[in-house]
Parts: structure tokens; sequence; C-alpha cells
């Protein structure tokens, strides 16, 4: 049984106010293993956040070696010594890094992999170097346990077994525990910032303090590990969810030789990256990076939750964030996990991507919808509301039913509870793709339109012709709608560019009875820095999510429009790197590193995203141009270890802040929807077709002629003011109804019983005759309350 070891206690409590770590990482490990539940991150030669035992759950803040002579020298691994990070293997995830110190006279070379059956972090470690100073030279452990995804409220102990000396962890039920083949000669526990190993060797080289126990605070492990017996050992960092299962995990995991683990950790890789769509002879990298990304996205997804793939395992600007900020990127967001599964679908894998529709299916709300974002267990961190990722899941499960991946599941529940959410709660979002804005969206517009028309494909398989009938209809409004609600004629950003699509039209989702006219609106950016101005005109504020128009088949590549709005989103966003183009999310943009090479901290200036890159070489590719520089650069824009940022740095180097022109931010490295863009553009290329096209949309809208929807709808949440003469006004509610209503201000009066429809809609419709001049006005009797809804409405009839 494990004694724990409670004096001396360490001084200094509670510590500094804990921060995570950058989020710019080399590295992202786990084994292929379900049963080895546990990930790692590594930057700059340091390992970073370990996961455990859910992918969404980081435990520690880092981990990482620390060297001094006792006399004349102090080295971290992080600051001091320069390290290059490299796989183990052609497959997998295993990495090897070498560290030189500053005079060249000692290296420390490393190999970290997890143990393929066991939550167990294994560091095989060796340091090589002047021989007359490897005797002289310390070597200790520093590990911050961030348990219970916080900094604050940790535990440290020094364990012992018989035989065996040891450090660990505690909180809340989850137990850490950290030894090495090679044992430590003295260990202590801190708080950071005052008792820490870090604080304690660099004061005078040497370690003073021995103390046995933190409690409930920021603390800090360190050990010393015996170099008397070898220059090689193995460190372990084992996890459970008491102390006797950390410990007896680690012990197991230790007592077999590294290089079997590390065999098995290989063979795992190599048996899951057998079957993929050969795709290397489009690329210009021999496939690295696709090989990469593909391994990426499979390691993104949970071991405990299959089917569930987080947006990235990272902290964005970690280093400026900590206790108040628990989620990071390591969660579950509909849209970038429907990517992630598409990109996988592109490379051959239909598993994967049944799996998350599964998941998703199980996630969805009783109400049709999907949360902002949410942890692995389902439960939602932000709660608003974004109707492309309700729209996305209907359009995956159509993606699977097509490349004959659904096999016995049936995912027409799901779609048809989210279907009815879209029709429900639209038109306008209330935030759109970038999450920040309500109105009508380019790109939320043509995510919903392709949804239904995905459902509709669904409900008239199944012989439900009135649904599908009405899902088109629906979907054939707001396509009929969507330059009138997201094109200005008001442009100025481009000399003799007036009309252009914008990023949105801004609408308040509130009322009913907003003003969806585009004309004179202010569009307000968030993010941006304090004092600074945070309006600005709507036809000032695009980006490029009307490209999703084409992508989906909704529009046509090369038409006037179109182009006209390539040059205006070129002119206002685009960057020229060495290494190909890049753009910018939108005008204005605050979301991003700071002028200065500050963190984002609520504010400061958006940078250009490689997987707008891709998106870009989407759209060349359906215009009939040549995709490849496109390709080309998100595989430059890839870091050394084929990593791709959400953004890249676009001014001089900054060294004190890590920043190089060209190269990886603070945020998120790697983004996994980046990633599955580069897989679905090489798919792209080789197919000679958008893989994200839906042919049923593209042949209802894009590709032949069509006459617009003449059909107005009106509902409780958006009072539509005209209808068209010679078109259709549609009434609709989620509730039976007699709509009473008059053409001729009353004079003559019906009442008509409402149609209902299988979606769970009821709706009459109205047609508005060349030769009627008055308003339509209505009111409701509600069926299930037999109230009248106690107020009349009029819509205008209009040339």
């Amino acid at each position: 049984m494990a004694t724990i070891i409670k004096t001396p206690v360490a001084s200094g409590a509670p510590g500094i106010a804990p921060r995570w770590t950058r989020s710019a990482k080399d590295a992202i490990g786990t084994a292929y293993s379900s049963v080895s539940r546990i990930w790692f991150t590594a930057s700059a030669g340091v390992l970073n956040e370990i996961y455990f035992p859910t992918i969404d759950q980081p435990q520690i803040r880092d981990l990482q070696f620390l060297i001094t002579d006792g006399e004349t020298f102090f080295h971290e691994e992080r600051r001091n010594l320069s390290a290059t990070t490299e796989y183990l293997n052609e497959h997998g995830l295993g990495i090897r890094v070498v560290s030189h110190s500053p005079d060249g006279r000692y290296h420390l070379i490393k190999e970290i992999i997890t143990d393929p059956h066991q939550p167990t972090l294994l560091i095989n470690t060796r340091i090589e170097g002047d021989p007359e100073l490897l005797k002289k030279l310390h070597l200790y452990v520093l590990l911050a346990p961030h348990l219970g995804v916080a900094g604050w409220g940790n535990n440290g102990n020094l364990t012992r077994i018989i035989g065996h000396e040891f450090l660990t962890a505690h909180k809340e039920g989850i137990w850490l525990a950290m030894a090495a083949t090679t044992p430590f000669v003295r260990s202590s526990i801190g708080y950071v910032g005052s008792t820490d190993g870090w604080q304690d060797l660099n004061s005078n080289f040497k370690m003073d303090f021995e103390f046995a126990a933190a409690e409930e605070g920021n603390i800090a492990m360190m050990g010393e590990i015996d170099l008397r017996r070898g220059y090689s050992f193995t460190l372990g960092v084992a996890f459970g969810r008491e102390l006797n299962r950390a410990v007896t995990t680690l012990h197991q995991s230790l007592c077999e030789p590294f290089a079997e683990h590390r065999t098995r950790f290989i063979e795992q890789w190599n048996r899951a990256c057998l079957h993929f769509h050969p795709l290397e002879q489009w690329s210009g990298d021999n496939g690295a990076l696709y090989h990469r990304s593909r391994e990426l996205l499979l390691a993104h997804e949970d071991k405990t939750y299959p089917g569930a793939l987080i947006a990235s395992l990272s902290i964005p600007w970690g280093e400026a964030k900590g206790d108040e900020d628990l989620g990071g990127y390591h969660l579950v967001w509909t849209r970038d996990m429907v990517n992630s599964v598409t990109g996988l679908l592109a490379s051959g894998d239909t598993a994967t991507a049944l799996r998350a529709l599964i998941y998703l299916a199980c996630a969805q709300r009783a109400d049709g919808g999907f949360p902002q974002n949410f942890w692995i267990d389902g439960q939602p961190y932000w709660n608003g509301i974004q109707l492309d990722e309700v729209s996305f899941p209907i359009t995956l499960a159509w993606r699977l039913h097509v490349h004959h991946g659904l096999k016995d599941f049936d995912p027409y529940p799901m779609v048809r509870a989210a279907a009815f959410f879209l029709i429900k709660n639209g038109v306008a979002t209330p935030q759109e793709r970038w999450e920040e804005n309500a109105g009508y969206s380019p790109s939320t517009l043509a995510a919903n339109i392709t949804a239904l028309i995905c459902a509709a494909c669904f409900a008239r398989q199944r012989g439900d012709l009135v649904s599908a009938q009405f899902l088109e209809e629906y979907a054939d409004f707001l396509e009929a709608n969507v330059e009138r609600w997201t094109v200005t004629d008001e442009g100025f950003l481009v000399p003799g560019i007036k009309r252009h699509y914008v990023r949105i039209n801004p609408v308040d989702t509130s009322n009913p009875d907003a003003d969806e006219s585009l004309a004179g609106k202010l569009t307000p950016i968030r993010n941006r820095p304090p004092g600074e101005r945070y309006e600005f005109p709507a036809a000032e504020i695009v980006d490029g999510g009307f490209l999703e128009l084409v992508r989906y088949g909704i529009r046509k590549a090369g038409d006037p429009l179109m182009e006209d709005s390539l040059r205006v989103l070129d002119a206002a966003l685009k960057t020229d790197f060495p290494a190909g183009p890049c753009w910018r999310r939108y005008t204005h943009d605050g979301y991003g590193q700071q002028d200065d090479g500050g963190p984002f901290i609520g504010s400061g200036r958006g940078r250009p995203w490689p997987l707008l890159t891709g998106e870009r070489g989407h759209y060349e590719l359906a215009a009939g141009r040549d995709p490849m520089p496109y390709l080309r650069a998100m595989e430059r824009f890839a870091n050394a270890t084929q990593l791709l940022p959400e953004q890249i740095w676009d001014q001089p180097d900054i060294p004190r802040a890590l920043l190089k022109y060209g190269a990886q931010t603070g945020s998120a490295t790697p983004l996994m929807w980046a990633h599955a863009e580069y897989i679905k553009l090489l798919r792209s290329t080789a197919d000679k077709q958008v893989f994200d096209l839906i042919p049923e949309v593209a042949e209802r809208y894009a590709n032949r002629p069509h006459r617009p929807s003449r059909l107005q709808v009106w509902k409780t949440n958006r009072h539509a003011r005209r209808v068209a003469r010679g078109g259709r006004l549609r009434i609709l509610a989620d509730e039976g109804f007699v709509l009473h209503w008059s053409k001729n201000e009353w004079r003559d009066v019906e009442d008509t019983i409402a149609t209902p429809t299988p979606l769970g809609f009821y709706y009459v419709d109205i047609d508005a005759l060349e030769d009627d001049k008055a308003p339509i006005r209505f009111t409701f009797k509600w069926r299930d309350s037999g109230a009248w809804e106690g107020r009349d409405y009029a819509v205008a009839i209009e040339d």
C-alpha cells in the first residue's frame, strides 16, 4: 500500500495565479489504441498539457527538465535550450525531441509516447555531452499539475511504496503519479512563484527545498534524477481515479522496457494508416501533410465517447488564461467536428464519420438544436445558437448516405428535428460562423439551404413527399433572398465595385419586426481594443463566407457578382506571404495577436487563417482555375511537424514573443478545421470537383436555370413586411391555428384552417394576385387554447 508523506509542508502558499501555457504546439501525441486514454502536447521542446481521461480534460500545465552544474549555470529546457522535434516513424504521433545547451556541451534526447494500453505518458531520456561536464550535472524534472482543468486547489505529496519513492498529486478524484526507472535522489513540492523547484534552483543553482507536501494551491513537483546510475532513463506520468490505480498504472508501465512500448505504439499507428484514399501524387510534399493531417484528426477523437472530435488540443493564448477560462479549444463545436470528419471521409474513412454522426444524434437537444459548443459528455459550455451548426449534421448524414456509410443507422429522426429547428428559429442566425454577430450571413444561409435540401432528399426517399416539398419550398425561399439580404449596393472598398457580398447583414433576432434591409446599417465588431471604434458600415465588413454558396452548389463560380466580391475580398483581406496567399477572417477583425506581440486578451488584431486559403482554393477549382497554388501554400504554412495553425503572423519578427513572419501565432496550433480543409482540397483536386459539393443542391440551383421562388414566409419570429405581386405569402407556425384574414381592409373576411405537415408545422398560403392592392391583414385563433391572438398583422403587396 502506498504511504503518503505529509510533512514537511511547503511554505509560500497558495502560489501565484495559475496560467496555462503557449498554444502554438510542435506536437500532439497519443496511442491509437482506445484503451490508452491519455493525450499530450509539446512546444519549444517541452511537454505541455496532458489530457486524461477524456480529450477535453487537461490535467497538467507543463513538464520540463532543469539542468545545472550546481555552481555556474542553471538551464531550463524552454528558455535556454534549442530544440528540434521530429516524429519517431513515418506513421504515428510519437516524437523525438533533441535539445542542445547554449554552448553545445551537452544534449538532451527525449522520445515521447503514451503507453499503448495504459494512461501513462512515457519519456525515454538520454543526456549526452562532454564527459567531464556530465559528471557535474544535476538533472531535475519539474511538473505543474492543473488537475480538474484548473491550477488552484491542487495537492501534492511525496509518496512511498516499499523500495520506491515518487511524487503524486490529487484533486477532486483525479490522481497523478510521477517516477522514473532511475530513482529520484531528492524531491520537493512547492508553490509556484515562491517555493517551487524553478525558484529554488534559479536562486543559487542548488536544490535547497525538500518539501514533502503542498496543499490547496498552485503547485509544482520536482525530482532530481540520479545520474550516478547512468545517463539514460524512462520517466513516467500516470493517472487514475484513486491513488492505488495511478501508482499501479505507473509501475506497470515502467516495468516494461521503453523499446517494447515504442514498438507496439508504432505498430498500432501503422495498422491505422493502412487504408486511406491515395492522394499523395497531388501534393507537393509527397503526402507528408496529408498523412499527418489524417493522423491528427484521428487523434482528436475521444476514446471514452467515440465519435466526439474536439476542435484542437490547445488553449489559445494559454499563457494569459487561468482557471476562469476552462474551455480553450478542447471542446466539441459541431461546425469544426463535421468539417473534421468530412476531411476524414475525403480520405476514405467512413467509420469515424459514422461514429461522429451517431454521437451528434445523441447530443442533439430536445428542440432539435445543438449547443454552440459542449464538453465531451454533452454538457454545454457556451450557449449561443448558430444555425450552421444545426445544418452541418444534416449534411453529414446525407454525405454518409451517398458514400454508403450509414450501415444500419437511421439518421432521419435527427435530420427531421434539426430541420424543424432551422425553420422555426431562422431566418437570421443569432451567431454566424465566427460566433460573434447576429443577422443574415451568406455562409450560414448556404449551410441552411444545403441542409434543408438534404433533409428533403431523406424525406422523399421515405415516401414523405409532403415534407420533402415543404422543406424544398422553404429552402427555395431562402435561396431566392440571399442577395437581397447579403449583397450591398453601397460598396466603396474597391473603386468601381459597389455591389458585392458582405460578411453579415446585422439583424436583431429578438425583434420579429427588425429591419431586413442592408442599406445604411452599421455592423458592430467584437474584440476591438477599448476606446477604439467598433461600429462600421455593413458594406465595409466583408469576409469569404459567400464562397460557401459555390462550395455546396447554390451559386455558380465565375459569375460577375462572385468575381467582384472576390476582388473586394482580396483588396481588403489578402496577404501574400513567401509561402503563398492567405486571408484574414473579416475587415477590422479583433481576434488575434496584438500588434506588439502580446496575447489576445479580449482584444487584438485578426491575423490570416490558412484554412481560408483552402476555401479559396476550392472556389478556384470550381471556377475552372488552378487550385495548386493554394494547396502548396497550405503545405508551406504547416510547421516543421506538419501542424497547421489557426492564424499566422503577418508583421515583422518579434523574437521575445516567439513570433516569426509567416509562422504560427499564439492562437491554436494545430487547428483541425484547417487540416480537414487541406485534405478536402487535396481530394477535390484529385477528383477535379469540389468534394463538399452536394449534387442535389447544385442540380436544383447552380446547374440549371431556375425561376426564383416567389414565396414569402411570415413566422412569429419574423414578420414579413411585403409580398411580391404574383407571389405567395405563407403564414407559418409550429402549433395549429385558424387564420382570420382579409385582402380588402376587412370588407370581406375568410377563416382558413392551417394545413398541418408531418414535420410539426402548420401553415396557410395566400396568393397575392395581380389586381390586389390592399395589404393582407390577418390574425390568429390558436387551436389548442381557443384564444385569439389579440393583434392584427399586415403584409403589403408590392410590385
